[in-house]
C-alpha cells in the first residue's frame, strides 16, 4: 500500500510539473538579433549589449554581436575580391571555354622553417552546349623537398567544420624531379581534379577544403571564398 501511494504520489508530481508554465528565456541569439535590427553602430550595439540582465548574457551578446561586425567586414572584403578575381578570367571567343587566374601559396609542412610545401591552383571549364551543363577542372601542382616522392593518391573533399568525405582515388598527372642536392630534390606532382558544377555551386558561400592524401603525408588545401565567387561568376 505504501509503495503505491509513493507511485500514485510520484506520478502526480510529474503531471503537476508538467502543467506548469514557465517563461521561456530570451536567447542570447534573440537579443543579438534585437539589437542589430535597429540598425546602430557597433560601439552602440555594445552599450545596448551592456544594458541586459546579466552578466552571461552580456558577454555571450557581446560576443556574437563581434561576430557579427567581423562577419561584415569579411563580406565586404569578399566583394571587392570576388572582382578583382572575376576580372581576370579568360574567356574563350566562342564563349564556352573559361580558365581563372593561377594562385599560388606557401604550406607548413613539418617543424622546421624550411618545410615548406609550394601549392598552385588554378580553375578550368567548358560549356557542354549538348547537355547544357558546366564541366570544370581545378589543375592543382604542389612541390616539396624531399628525399623521395610522396605519390599522392587520393582527395576527400570536406565542409567547414572540417568532415572530410570518403576519399576518392586520385592519381597525379605527372611528377617531376629537378634540383637535386644530396639525398633529396624538388619534387613537383601535378593533379588535374574533375569537380561538379553542382558541387561548386552549393559550396560557393563558404569555398571549400579538401584533403590530398598519400601513405607518407596528408595535406590540408583550402579553396577561398572570393576566389570561388569571382571565377563563377564568369564561368556560367
Amino acid at each position: 500500500m505504501k509503495n503505491f501511494l509513493f507511485l500514485f504520489s510520484f506520478v502526480f508530481f510529474l503531471v503537476s510539473c508538467s502543467s506548469i508554465e514557465i517563461d521561456p528565456a530570451t536567447s542570447s541569439e534573440d537579443e543579438a538579433q534585437k539589437i542589430l535590427a535597429l540598425g546602430l553602430s557597433h560601439e552602440e550595439s555594445l552599450r545596448m549589449a551592456s544594458k541586459l540582465d546579466s552578466p552571461h548574457l552580456v558577454k555571450i551578446v557581446t560576443l556574437k554581436l563581434n561576430n557579427a561586425r567581423d562577419e561584415k567586414i569579411q563580406a565586404v572584403i569578399d566583394a571587392e575580391k570576388s572582382q578583382e578575381f572575376a576580372a581576370k578570367v579568360k574567356v574563350s571567343e566562342d564563349g564556352n571555354e573559361f580558365v581563372s587566374m593561377e594562385i599560388s601559396e606557401s604550406l607548413k609542412s613539418g617543424i622546421l622553417d624550411t618545410d615548406v610545401d609550394l601549392l598552385n591552383y588554378y580553375f578550368e571549364s567548358n560549356k557542354d552546349l549538348s547537355k547544357g551543363l558546366m564541366d570544370h577542372r581545378l589543375n592543382l601542382s604542389l612541390v616539396y623537398n624531399s628525399n623521395k616522392t610522396r605519390d599522392y593518391r587520393s582527395v576527400s573533399f570536406c565542409d567547414k567544420w572540417n568532415n572530410c568525405d570518403e576519399k576518392i582515388e586520385q592519381n597525379a598527372t605527372s611528377i617531376n624531379v629537378s634540383n637535386c642536392k644530396n639525398t633529396t630534390c624538388d619534387y613537383k606532382e601535378v593533379f588535374n581534379i574533375d569537380l561538379k558544377d553542382d558541387f561548386l555551386r552549393n559550396t560557393i558561400n563558404e569555398g571549400f577544403s579538401m584533403r590530398l592524401i598519400s601513405d607518407k603525408k596528408t595535406i590540408s588545401i583550402k579553396i577561398p571564398k572570393a576566389f570561388l565567387v569571382g571565377y563563377l561568376k564568369v564561368a556560367q
